[in-house]
């Protein structure tokens, strides 16, 4: 009896060994672990900052009862009640010139205050560890500091000015319209101030001093030196510290809120404030004050986005 052999099949792979003979690929394995390292970051970011987005904006388009009850669906009546109050143009005015001004004092000073911390001198770490804390400090215990230093009765600055005769009779700091403003302003630059000169002090480390003595050798002063050469090669963090700064100094919520808290109305207000006093101190309407913040959303987010743009980060 002739036994055949059976012909060996050709291009049919072996069957690897394993659990119904899959095996996991290079690329699975890549994949599983790039969600284990993004899979938290993703759960945090959803829990914190998309889910609560999710209901403010649903929010907005509710009615709610004082009690806080949802009444029922009110479309777009939320968003026309914030954009036709009176006084939501000053509110407006108020945040540009918060903004504007805050970021541009910061910057103005942070920029020879960095340039100084590049320098070889005695003591330099003790002033960079004096410099971080206010920006270390709590944001609220910074503002009643200043409350309380600014105080109109029993405040430490009306008597040493008073000493120095640089007064002639106490000053209402947190109670005149033409000082509030000016009092909330410094206390946003003094807060944010260490952040920025740090950033832009990181900037100047990645100057190469070659570019500088070069620049010297050339016969360049140290003033053009430093606007035509330091200045733009500090553009990338300088933009980026711009960005980042007008984004919290907008959102500065408890240092308005802290300083300001004691004056009716809204004359020293921005966005982020009337939205609170809107949902919950004068108006109490929380569809209202979920409208304002989406607007608030909106306008950061727009902000952004041409600031970006114009800076050509993208």
């Amino acid at each position: 009896m002739t036994v055949q052999k059976q012909a060996p099949l050709v291009g049919r792979p072996a069957r690897p060994a394993g659990r119904r003979g899959r095996a996991t690929s290079p690329q699975r394995l890549t994949a599983l672990s790039f969600l284990i390292w993004i899979g938290p970051s993703v759960l945090i970011i959803g829990a914190i900052v998309v889910y609560p987005l999710f209901e403010t904006v649903r929010a907005a388009f509710q009615e709610f009862a004082l009690t806080g009850a949802v009444k029922g669906w009110a479309g777009f009546d939320n968003f026309v009640t914030i954009l036709t109050d009176p006084d939501l143009p000053r509110v407006l005015i108020n945040t540009v010139v918060w903004v504007v001004v805050g970021v541009s004092l910061t910057t103005v000073l942070a920029l020879p205050l960095a340039q100084l911390l590049n320098k070889q001198f005695w003591g330099r770490r003790l002033l960079r560890i004096a410099l971080i804390f206010p920006w270390a400090a709590s944001i609220v215990m910074t503002a009643i500091g200043f409350r309380w230093i600014l105080n109109y009765y029993y405040g430490v600055l009306n008597p040493f000015l008073l000493s120095l005769h640089l007064i002639p009779r106490p000053i209402d700091w947190l109670g005149d319209e033409r000082t509030l403003p000016w009092v909330m302003i410094l206390t946003v630059v003094f807060i944010s101030l260490p952040f920025t000169a740090f950033a832009i002090l990181s900037g100047l480390k990645g100057i190469p001093d070659e570019v500088n003595e070069a620049a010297q050798i050339d016969g360049a002063t140290r003033l053009k030196t430093y606007r035509h050469i330091t200045l733009p090669l500090l553009r990338g963090p300088l933009m980026v510290t711009v960005l980042l700064n007008a984004i919290w100094i907008f959102n500065s919520f408890p240092i308005i809120y802290v300083l300001n808290k004691s004056n009716p109305g809204y004359a020293n207000d921005t966005t982020i404030t009337f939205m609170y006093k809107v949902a919950f101190l004068t108006e109490r309407d929380i569809g209202a004050g979920a409208a304002m913040a989406v607007i608030n959303v909106a306008i950061i987010g727009i902000c952004v986005a041409f600031y970006v743009r114009r800076a050509r980060l993208d």
